[in-house]
């Protein structure tokens, strides 16, 4: 059985950092390694928004309220994937979730189509 486990959410002051790790279980890192992989974020009254996704290639795509801040990166041998997450706004409070195996490409960004998901790390961000 597959599991994410998120970890490094917490209050941060705008202008300052976060790193997101997402530990992936259930997976051998063949397995894993093979994946799209990505994280998502919702924060309350608000839909949900594909925030970064990554192929097995090293491939990236973010969304345009996250580019040039954010850096999505994974580690195979320790199936984990990470989200450094720069230069922190208010608008970026909000719950992140980690998220793996996609067969949709890049498109996993906005489609959600991910095979499984963690139950997610919050970001405070105080304005």
């Amino acid at each position: 059985q597959v599991h994410l486990v998120e970890s490094g959410g917490g209050s941060v002051q705008a202008g300052g950092s976060l790193r997101l790790s997402c530990v992936v279980s259930g997976y051998t890192v063949d397995t894993y390694a093979s994946y799209y992989m990505g994280w998502f974020r919702q924060a309350p009254g608000k839909e949900r928004e594909g925030v970064a996704v990554m192929n097995p290639y090293g491939g990236t795509k973010y969304a345009d309220s996250v580019q040039g801040r954010f850096i999505i990166s994974r580690d195979n041998a320790k199936t984990t994937h990470y989200l450094q997450m720069n230069s922190l706004e208010p608008e970026d409070t909000a719950m992140y979730y980690c998220a793996a195996e996609c067969s949709y490409g890049y498109a996993c960004l906005n489609d959600f189509n991910w095979g499984h998901r963690g139950q997610g790390t919050q970001v405070t961000v105080p304005a």
